[in-house]
């Protein structure tokens, strides 16, 4: 697209960085994101940058944790900028507007790479051992950030939660909730998963700090660059799915559909990082716990985003498939417990 198509709303908010369309050598919309839309720029002056808007579509097209994601994105960026040796975009400016209040808009830096999941094929076994080392470390720092209060900093199921018991418990709810106002198909009745999960809730007591959690750390997130045999992690990204919870929460996301416990590498970096992880009984059910949580909004954001019928089909396949093997793993380990 040419710089003379901005979006009037992006041509107002670069104004308030004094930047023109006239200042913009190219543009052009970026794919792979699920939620807001991105749009990058490449200034004449050599600076690149990347806008980030909430998607268009009125209420009652996302599910309710989705509420001003872009407000956690920034609080992520700002919270961690001071973090040695992650590599994080800038946030340039945020637009907060409406009623009530919301950022609108965040503009970032662009930081180089290529998606590890694109890259991946062509890493040695040598260096992708490395890389999740270095992932291990990096992602060990964003850990030793402590918040405010934890859940979402947005606030989108009122006021902050006294506890991660109370916060967790709110965010399983809501995405419950979801379910059954979209009609999503679950392998089993909401109301029988909301029993199973607060069953097992005594266990999220074991969590006393609310740390720097991304929870969307799957390899499409992760930038790496470089020539070949000698890449590194350029880039942590797309953080709007954070949250201030549990680190154990981060795992599962990094291993999806896997266990982190298999990951020597990771861990090992992980603990170099400062890190640490003992898979005690506690951690495993925390763990089934947060992968239950993922694996439905997985499930229901499938319905409100019109997946076509093929991807409707593997997701309600695959991922109810691991959500299932989730939620009997809770349901086994409060067996064990009785």
């Amino acid at each position: 697209m040419s710089p003379e198509d901005l979006d009037p709303a992006v041509v107002a908010v670069l104004a308030k960085v004094s930047v023109t369309p006239a200042d913009v050598a190219e543009c052009a919309p970026l794919a792979g994101g699920t939620y807001n839309s991105l749009l990058r720029l490449a200034l004449r002056d050599g600076r690149r940058w990347v806008v980030k808007r909430p998607p268009s579509a009125g209420p009652g097209s996302a599910l309710r944790y989705e509420h001003d994601l872009l407000r956690g994105e920034t609080e992520f960026y700002h919270a961690a900028r001071h973090v040695p040796g992650v590599p994080l975009p800038h946030p340039v400016h945020t637009d907060v507007g409406g009623t009530p209040p919301a950022v609108s808009c965040l503009v970032m830096t662009e930081l180089p790479g290529t998606p590890w999941h694109e890259a991946d094929a062509s890493l040695t076994a040598g260096e992708r051992t490395r890389l999740r080392r270095d992932l291990g470390t990096a992602v060990a720092r964003l850990h030793s950030v402590t918040g405010p209060e934890f859940g979402y900093p947005a606030r989108p199921f009122g006021p902050p939660p006294a506890d991660w018991r109370s916060a967790f418990t709110a965010m399983t709810d809501a995405v419950l909730d979801d379910a059954e106002h979209y009609g999503a198909e679950l392998p089993l009745p909401a109301a029988r998963i909301r029993d199973l999960l607060a069953e097992a809730g005594d266990v999220l007591t074991d969590v006393t700090r609310p740390a720097l959690v991304h929870f969307d750390l799957w390899q499409g997130n992760l930038l790496l660059d470089g020539e070949a045999g000698a890449r590194t992690l350029s880039g942590v990204i797309d953080a709007e799915r954070m949250f201030w919870g549990d680190p154990v929460a981060e795992f599962v996301s990094l291993a999806l559909f896997d266990d982190i416990e298999h990951d020597d590498a990771f861990l090992t970096g992980y603990a170099a990082g400062g890190g640490e992880v003992t898979f005690t009984d506690s951690v495993r059910l925390r763990l089934h716990l947060y992968r239950c949580y993922l694996y439905l909004i997985m499930l229901v954001e499938a319905v409100p985003r019109r997946y076509p019928p093929e991807q409707l089909a593997w997701t309600r396949r695959h991922v109810g498939k691991h959500l299932t093997a989730s939620l009997d793993a809770v349901a086994s380990a409060l067996a064990g417990r009785r």
